[in-house]
This record gives structure tokens, sequence and C-alpha cells, in this order.
């Protein structure tokens, strides 16, 4: 059997196409959102489905370690489960800027902490975290958005490079704007409009989360000794 693979915000989006296509191919799965029931439906083979809060690190690691009981230890983690809460600074609540910072930021390091003693004691392991292009530009109405995905890219470099000595691979994903449902996140009803007439009139649109899981898969199925260490990825039409 293949090695285990966890994937974070399995319940939707990038997760739950990484979660079919890593299980068309064999791979065990350990699958974490906070909808179970989501989770659940996908009936998946060798794969166990726990409710997790990935800002809580105790639930998080104990989701893991009953996983690494049933298929060994886990050789990939993709810390995908995110907010997207976009809003003018000038406004918008902190208690939206907090949110977006335990999850995005808080939950992809406790990811990494819990899974990197052991990778390095094996001399072998992955860890993909998703950012977004916000993570390397500036969006308007994106900054506390922009603040915790360039903390993910920031964080993620640093990590690679102290895990490099162990063989370990650390890689960040930097999607575009794709169709998932990360904008009803948004609470700001006249920017999900001018988000969603921006689309319209650009014509961005054709990327989907199924481009951006195979493109995952395939950057983690290259040898361990090849590390793409970012990949952007984005609508052809997207200019930014």
């Amino acid at each position: 059997m293949k090695k285990l693979v966890v994937i974070t915000g399995a319940s939707s989006g990038f997760g739950k196409e990484l979660a079919k296509q890593f299980s068309e191919d064999g791979y065990p799965l350990l699958l974490v959102a906070r909808r179970i029931e989501l989770l659940e439906e996908l009936n998946l083979p060798n794969t166990i489905c726990k409710k997790v809060d990935v800002t809580n690190k105790d639930e998080f690691e104990n989701a893991i370690r009953f996983a690494e009981e049933t298929y060994g230890k886990t050789d990939l983690i993709i810390n995908n489960a995110g907010v997207m809460l976009l809003g003018n600074i000038e406004n918008q609540g902190a208690n939206e800027w907090q949110q977006m910072l335990d999850v995005n930021v808080m939950g992809v390091m406790n990811g990494m902490q819990i899974v990197m003693d052991d990778m390095k004691e094996s001399k072998c392991g992955t860890i993909i975290n998703i950012s977004s292009i916000a993570g390397v530009k500036p969006f308007g109405n994106h900054a506390a958005y922009c603040a915790s995905k360039y903390a993910v890219v920031g964080l993620s470099e640093v990590v690679r490079g102290e895990l490099s000595p162990y063989n370990v691979r650390v890689m960040r994903v930097c999607p575009g704007a794709v169709d998932t449902d990360l904008i009803t996140h948004t609470t700001d009803e006249d920017i999900k409009k001018g988000y969603h007439e921006w689309k319209e009139s650009t014509g961005v649109g054709s990327i989907s989360v199924s481009d951006v899981a195979k493109t995952i898969k395939f950057a983690y199925e290259l040898p361990q000794g090849v590390n793409l260490r970012e990949i952007q990825i984005a609508d052809t039409r997207q200019d930014a």
C-alpha cells in the first residue's frame, strides 16, 4: 500500500478534489475538516475522516496519530484548510482578521509541527502548504487575507530551508482565482459582487479545482530529491 496522505479542509474545493484524485491512485487518506458529514459523503476507500479544527493542535495531532496507527507515518500533509474574508482594513472587523490568521497561518504551522519530527527521522516526506496568488501580490480589499497568505509563503520558505538537510520537501502552492466556495466566506456583499463582476469582465474562470489538484499531485509524485518550492497556478487570462 502507498504511504499516508493527510489533507486538511477536505470537505470542499481543492481539498475535496485532492482527496478524490489521491484516492483514485490508491493512497490511504486522512481527511480532516469541520464538516465531517461532507467528508463521509465522499465514501472513499482506505480513508479515515475526522472532524478537526486545525487551530486546535491537540485535536489535529490526535487525528493524525490515529490514522498513522492504521496506515503508518504521514508521508504527505497538504495544509489546505483556509478562509477568505475579504474586506477593507478601514472598516473590517478585527474578528475577521483573527479568524484568517488563526486558520490560514496557525493551522498551517500546527500541521507542519505535528509531522516534521517523524519526517526528519525518516529523512523523507513532503509538506505542501496552500497559499494564494494573494500571498505574492497585493490586491484591493485583501489586506488581512494577503497578510495571512504572505505569512504562509514566508514560513514555508523558512521551514523548507530548515528541513532540506533532512531530505524533507516543503512546497507552497499559490493558486489564482478558481471557482471554489472561498468567496462565499466574505461577509461584505459589495465586495462579493465586485469580485464576480471582475471575473465576468475578464473572462477568468477556465481553470478548475481539478487542474490545481492535478498540479499538486504531480509535484508530490516527482522523486523525493526534486522539490518544486513554489507553484503559482492561475487562469492564463488573469493578469495579476
